[in-house]
Parts: structure tokens; C-alpha cells; sequence
């Protein structure tokens, strides 16, 4: 998934999405919410799976 993709689903803005993932500023308390229910939509629907160290 690209970051405008996942800016788009989270309602953010794209450079919002780059500033995360390049370590320049970290999601809010808002914003972390809403990645946790997109994730847990996603391996709802069979398209995410986490690494088993990553569920504990």
C-alpha cells in the first residue's frame, strides 16, 4: 500500500503519512487509533497479517 493510499484511508494528509515512517514526527493519540482499527480491518478481510511476535 502506498502512503497516499494509507494517508487517504486514515484521513491524513500524505506527508503526514512520510513524516511517520521517515521519523520525523509520530502519529498523535487520534491517529494511532484510527491505524490500529485500519489494521484490525484489514486482517479482518484476510489482507494483513502480522508476524506472530507482533500479537503479543
Amino acid at each position: 500500500m502506498s502512503q497516499e493510499d494509507l494517508a487517504r484511508q486514515l484521513g491524513v494528509s500524505y506527508a503526514t503519512v512520510n513524516r511517520w515512517e521517515n521519523g520525523h514526527s509520530r502519529p498523535s493519540k487520534l491517529a494511532v487509533a484510527q491505524l490500529s482499527a485500519f489494521c484490525d480491518r484489514m486482517i479482518a478481510q484476510g489482507k494483513l497479517v502480522l508476524a506472530e511476535e507482533s500479537r503479543t
